[in-house]
């Protein structure tokens, strides 16, 4: 058995609960992957991301679903050395990868930005839109999981005044046919660490400049991290407390909401309130 076949063996042995199984449960919940889809795998060279491409490997072989599946990486203008990594890694995982260049590290890298990793975000989708329908596939495939779906849902909240989550699919606006799908949103990140170290993989987490200079004098102050660290110190009282957050977004009550937006329309508890009271 070699080194590719050993790492999809953990993946459907000692890690089919908490990963392929509630990759499984992801497809099913949410209808994400069809008869004759030609989906589109995003590689971003980090754990998330290979994990993902590995599981819709074993599924594109074994699954009784046929559909085809493209397993990409943008190049945004990644060191040599970084480049090198992501390619030993597919390598090593069996994964067969396909790249494709872009300007964005060199667009990031010459502006002014307040928030340099969301016009870098911005850019990555309509690249890999565009790339998505070139290369004919109707989804592109992203590696979110359970843990960035709770922590967007508190960000929301916190930070947005808004109730919303990281949805688990969504048709594109500016580009027909297109439908962008997260595959391991059932998936807790914990699991995908320890199926990493299990195999003694190690990942890019991120390989942009700006980040990494960031990194360099992190204070603990970002965001999402801040969200991470408060769900994950809530827990300690509460081991329940991820899987409320994230079924709470799968069971809201509209008769308990004073104002909610469905298509861009705002609508008030006011425009039923006295329906109720003849009722």
């Amino acid at each position: 058995m070699n080194r590719a076949q050993t790492i999809e063996r953990s993946l459907i042995t000692e890690f089919r609960k908490p990963i392929w199984r509630m990759f499984i449960k992801a497809l099913k919940d949410y209808e994400l992957i069809n008869e004759n889809d030609a989906v589109m795998v995003c590689i971003s060279g980090g754990k998330d991301s290979f994990i993902l491409a590995k599981c819709v490997q074993e599924l594109e072989r074994h699954g009784r679903v046929p559909f085809t599946a493209r397993y990409v990486c943008m190049d945004p203008g990644y060191a040599d050395e970084n480049r090198k990594r992501i390619e030993d890694n597919a390598n090593e995982m069996g994964i067969p990868i396909e790249f494709f260049p872009s300007p964005i590290f060199e667009a990031v890298f010459s502006g002014d930005f307040d928030n340099p990793c969301y016009f870098c975000a911005k850019m990555r989708r309509g690249y890999l839109y565009q790339h998505a329908q070139a290369i004919g596939c109707n989804k592109i495939a992203l590696g979110h999981h359970f843990d960035d779906v709770i922590e967007t849902t508190l960000l929301s909240m916190f930070y947005g005044s808004e109730i919303k989550t990281m949805m688990p699919k969504l048709h594109s606006d500016n580009y027909e046919g297109l439908e962008l799908i997260r595959p391991l949103y059932h998936v807790r990140e914990d699991d995908i660490i320890h199926f990493a170290e299990k195999n003694e993989l190690s990942f890019l987490n991120c390989a942009c400049k700006i980040t990494a200079d960031l990194n360099e004098n992190d204070d603990g102050s970002s965001k999402r991290l801040e969200m991470k660290k408060l769900i994950r110190k809530m827990s300690e009282d509460n081991p329940n407390i991820p899987r409320n957050i994230f079924s709470s977004m799968h069971n809201v009550n509209l008769d308990c909401v004073i104002t909610w937006k469905s298509h861009g329309q705002a609508h008030s508890f006011l425009e039923t309130y006295d329906d109720k009271e003849d009722d």
